[in-house]
């Protein structure tokens, strides 16, 4: 690609939530003939693999201040700040056209050296409150896109909202037929993101040894489960003769959230884009312990088109769970229009919405 191309900087922390979205806009970016570069620490650089090749990959210093112990949390300053004063330099030299933040601690040094340049600047908000470090920026960016909406934003911060962008991967599997609920083989695909996924290791097993032979007998289970989870859980599903895949990260969730007829999971807003984008009725169990409850916030437009059922944490147990996913098994037709809800809600197109502010955005920088 040739150098004259216009440079986007992407900076995105080290989850999924923040990766995957970001993926995305990098996937569409490249297709429009720009460079595009990826700012991320050694945590976001567990995702980089499912970056296209094209894409550089720049790890920068960071630091959290939510981890860790007490001298870490001390030194935290230090490495945020030695990583704005590299990306300054590097941001003087190369001059993007556009830097876009997708949250987490990552992202400050992109973001904090374009504001420092005036650099033309936005940041991606996945959830449906704005997460530390994209409120902290909110006011010194030109746009706030929203992907959630809608979203609880701070006072006088206009948002626009375009969704949030899925992969190429989950693009290809949109809308793609549902094959209801029967007495044939049935997958259920359990997603618990990067964080708090340990009560989905403990109740789920248990709520799906439960369910009515008629269902078990059919059921085969896709359990995505920490690494330090991992052989419990197999070992109780082989126990209870349960056809189970346990895997501490599914590099194809796309594939395997198609062939699903239902989806356990966390209310990760990247989770809920996939699910809506394919198209597929879902338990959501909204992470009790995220930041301003914002899982509960991704949750409510599925739920409330009927897409998905919610689950609070606090009344999440073995009995609870296994009636609920007996109820979508059990009945084809109400599986049927859950699917159909689900994908009412997918924004397919929000790649390129997005791609086309990150567009407009450089043109109004070029007019400065």
């Amino acid at each position: 690609m040739s150098d004259r191309a216009p440079l986007l900087i992407i900076a995105a922390g080290g989850t999924g939530g923040h990766m995957f979205p970001a993926q995305a806009l990098a996937e569409v970016m490249l297709r429009r003939g720009w460079r595009v570069r990826l700012s991320t620490d050694a945590r976001g650089a567990r995702y980089v693999g499912g970056f296209p090749h094209s894409v550089e990959i720049e790890q920068v210093a960071s630091a959290t201040f939510a981890r860790g112990t007490l001298f870490n949390k001390l030194l935290a300053p230090l490495h945020i700040l030695g990583g704005v004063l590299g990306a300054t330099l590097r941001m003087r030299r190369d001059k993007p056209a556009a830097v876009v933040g997708f949250g987490g601690y990552p992202s400050i040094p992109a973001l904090a050296a374009a504001y420092l340049l005036r650099r033309p600047r936005m940041v991606h908000e996945q959830n449906g409150v704005l997460g530390r470090v994209n409120r902290i920026f909110s006011k010194r960016v030109d746009v706030v896109a929203c992907g959630t909406w809608p979203t609880d934003l701070p006072e006088g911060v206009e948002g626009v909202h375009v969704g949030n962008p899925v992969r190429t991967a989950v693009l290809e599997r949109a809308g793609a037929p549902y094959i209801p609920p029967g007495d044939y083989p049935m997958s259920l695909l359990v997603i618990g993101g990067s964080q708090g996924a340990r009560i989905l290791s403990d109740v789920v097993p248990v709520a799906v040894a439960d369910l009515p032979e008629t269902i078990l007998r059919n059921l085969r289970v896709s359990h995505q489960a920490r690494e330090e989870d991992m052989e419990r859980v197999a070992g109780f599903y082989a126990q209870a003769g349960i056809d189970a895949d346990v895997q501490s990260f599914f590099r194809d969730v796309p594939r395997r959230m198609s062939e699903a007829q239902m989806v356990i999971s966390r209310a990760g807003a990247s989770s809920i884009a996939d699910i809506s984008v394919i198209g597929r009725p879902a338990i959501l169990i909204p992470y009790a312990a995220a930041a301003a409850d914002h899982q509960s916030a991704n949750a409510r437009g599925l739920v409330e088109a009927g897409g998905a059922i919610r689950i609070p944490e606090r009344k999440l147990d073995a009995p609870t769970l296994t009636a609920q996913i007996a109820a979508v098994l059990g009945d084809a037709q109400g599986a049927v229009m859950m699917a159909h809800a689900a994908l009412s809600q997918g924004l397919p197109d929000a790649p390129q919405r997005l791609a086309d502010m990150v567009e407009e955005l450089a043109r109004k920088g070029q007019d400065r």
